[in-house]
């Protein structure tokens, strides 16, 4: 059997993998073969209940490469945010913080829509696009100089001048390079579920920073949120055993009675929680993007959104190289992706990591240090400003597809 032949092959067919795809397409044209392999390709996503905020340089992103338009409808735009710090028994729990939710006068900050309507939505561009869809995974690869030799589990074979590694936190093309991980694991879990309620929320996010981790409602469409319910990992354990009263009782307690009676809409699911970074974004005509190359905690929620800058920066990095007629997959193309992506990473990845640290505790004095800080913060409407444009995606060297301009 002769080897396929390919420009771009991107392993994974999530967020990262198919935005990665539709934006190589567009701005390279059909001369260059882009080709998506993951087994869930194709497959009905109604069962995912997850959903994903989405910030202002993101949206933009999507809006650029002609998704948008499709999904608009069902996001949930966060109009506001409050921020308290409290502990669980607490009859009041005062605002330290609150943020208005404009980026610009009608751009709001993030939007929250569910993984069941934007990745079929990708998955349907990257089709319109003339991307090759394949429903298979990568098993393994080796290299001929000029190109990465892959297999993939259906028996065929692919060479590709560039492999993405778009294949999540466990990426087997990450192992398969040798590139190592460093990073640490938090001993907490999260609680991911979806929620019903009387009142609407009006587009309030609410971060509730608790001793055990940040609880985190979630606006969406309808009388409904998504909670992001941090935990320790034992008392996460014990909190998901419990029957559907006791787990009720639980969840109330947290929640509060704000938004009238609640109710559970949709499956609890729980997840570890760490921070890892990939000890390079790049080898041998290899990159890895998204959580391939970094998992970081989600108390600031904006996990998926590096992800996103990844496939940014490394789209615009590939289409300026192809347009000098550099070859996509040369060490000196990706050393400049890397450049450009590692350090902001890490840079994020740590402040996240302090500001676990700082809340996720029962010190009372740093209790009283931070509650200082956040109003400290609230009084001041520049650093709130700049705060807000650098969650929405918009501070630093942002890429073109954040900025909302074509490649």
């Amino acid at each position: 059997m002769s080897d396929e032949q390919a420009d771009m092959l991107i392993a994974g067919g999530g967020f990262a993998g198919l935005t990665l795809a539709i934006a190589l397409r567009q701005g390279l044209g059909p001369s260059v073969s882009v080709t998506v392999a993951d087994p869930t390709l194709g497959k009905s996503h109604d069962d995912d209940e997850r959903a994903s905020a989405i910030v202002a340089a993101a949206r933009r992103l999507f809006e650029t490469l002609g998704v948008w338009h499709s999904v608009a409808a069902e996001a949930q735009p966060i109009l506001d945010m409050v921020v308290t710090d409290s502990r669980v028994d607490d009859a009041v729990r005062p605002v330290f913080l609150t943020f208005a939710g404009d980026v610009e006068p009608g751009e709001p900050f993030a939007h929250m829509i569910e993984n069941r309507i934007l990745i079929p939505a990708l998955e349907a561009k990257a089709r319109e696009a003339g991307v090759a869809l394949r429903a298979t995974a990568v098993t393994t690869v080796s290299h001929d100089g000029e190109r990465a030799a892959v297999a993939l589990a259906d028996g065929s074979r692919v060479k590709a001048r560039l492999l993405v590694a778009a294949d999540g936190a466990r990426s087997a093309i990450r192992e398969q390079a040798g590139i190592a991980v460093r990073g640490w694991e938090y001993g907490q879990s999260a609680i991911v579920t979806t929620v019903g309620h009387e009142r609407d929320h009006e587009g309030r996010a609410v971060e509730h920073f608790l001793p055990g981790g940040p609880f985190a409602i979630l606006p969406l469409t309808g009388r409904r949120s998504s909670i992001v319910w941090t935990e320790t990992t034992d008392d996460a354990e014990r909190i998901m055993a419990l029957p559907e009263d006791a787990f009720h009782a639980e969840l109330e307690q947290r929640f509060k009675l704000h938004l009238g009676e609640i109710r559970t809409v949709g499956a609890r699911r729980v997840h570890p929680l760490g921070f890892f970074i990939a000890r390079s974004f790049i080898a041998e005509r290899i990159a890895l993007v998204g959580d391939a190359a970094h998992v970081i905690h989600p108390i600031a929620g904006q996990g998926l959104n590096m992800g996103l800058r990844d496939i940014a920066a490394l789209a615009e990095v590939l289409v300026d190289a192809a347009r000098l007629g550099l070859d996509p997959g040369a060490a000196d193309v990706l050393e400049r992706y890397q450049r450009w992506r590692r350090f902001d990473t890490m840079t994020m990845g740590l402040a996240t990591d302090g500001l676990n640290r700082l809340f996720s505790n029962r010190s009372a004095a740093l209790r009283v240090v931070r509650d200082i800080g956040l109003g400290l913060v609230d009084r001041v409407p520049n650093l709130k400003r700049l705060f807000i444009r650098e969650a929405a995606g918009l501070v630093g060297d942002v890429p073109k597809l954040l900025r909302g301009k074509s490649l």
